[in-house]
């Protein structure tokens, strides 16, 4: 099916990587906090599953009763959670309104794509694969039902430029009608900006564009 224009192609709100003149001027994602189950069981999947260092474990300073655990994500970001031993995990898959975490997307190497999933497969987590066209994503469930991406570039990008890049991509993507950024996009990007094109060999050949867990 030929692609076609679609909601996100009809705002005038600008996309564009330039700093904006806003009174509070953000530099970075310092932690994201979550409300958890109990200690066991988050330590078990972000710690044992996703391998995330356990980092900081004290009293969550606004509740006294719940404990707040602190994971190091692997590039100095931390992900944190509030949890209290008397809350049971539950897996069924979350259904979450306006102001809730729709899912937390996390860097992985695209080589071990099929390596990572086997491994979610053989602790029993089941996952769904996409080619997304800027990235290669696998998608599962935590022990909370709360969906997980593990996203692999496919292309190397410099961290301090990645916006700059997708901002690129992103004026390429309408300007060819596309309805998703798409490998030549990312491509045509890079050349622009003068960074060297070098693919990621990612072994998969699961579904491109949308869809989801």
């Amino acid at each position: 099916m030929a692609d076609v224009p679609t909601q996100a192609d009809e705002s005038d709100i600008p996309v564009t990587a330039e700093t904006p003149d806003s009174p509070v001027g953000a530099s970075g994602v310092d932690h994201i906090t979550l409300i958890g189950s109990n200690e066991e069981d988050t330590v078990e999947y972000y710690r044992d599953i996703l391998g995330m260092p356990l980092v900081l474990r004290q009293p969550n300073l606004d509740n006294p009763d719940a404990t707040h655990l602190f994971f190091d994500a692997g590039d100095g970001r931390i992900i944190t959670f509030f949890v209290t031993d008397d809350r049971d995990s539950d897996n069924r898959p979350q259904r979450v309104g306006m102001g809730g975490v729709h899912h937390l997307a996390f860097s992985v190497d695209g080589e071990r794509l099929p390596e990572i999933a086997q491994g979610l497969e053989d602790h029993g987590y089941g996952y769904n694969e996409f080619d997304r066209g800027a990235f290669h994503s696998l998608y599962t469930r935590d022990h909370n039902g709360l969906t997980i991406e593990l996203a692999a570039d496919k292309f190397e990008i410099p961290d301090d430029r990645r916006g700059e890049v997708l901002a690129h991509a992103q004026a390429h993507r309408v300007d060819s009608g596309a309805e998703y950024v798409k490998d030549e996009h990312m491509r045509a990007a890079l050349e622009e900006l003068g960074i060297p094109v070098e693919e990621i060999e990612i072994p998969s050949t699961a579904a491109s564009g949308s869809g989801g867990l």
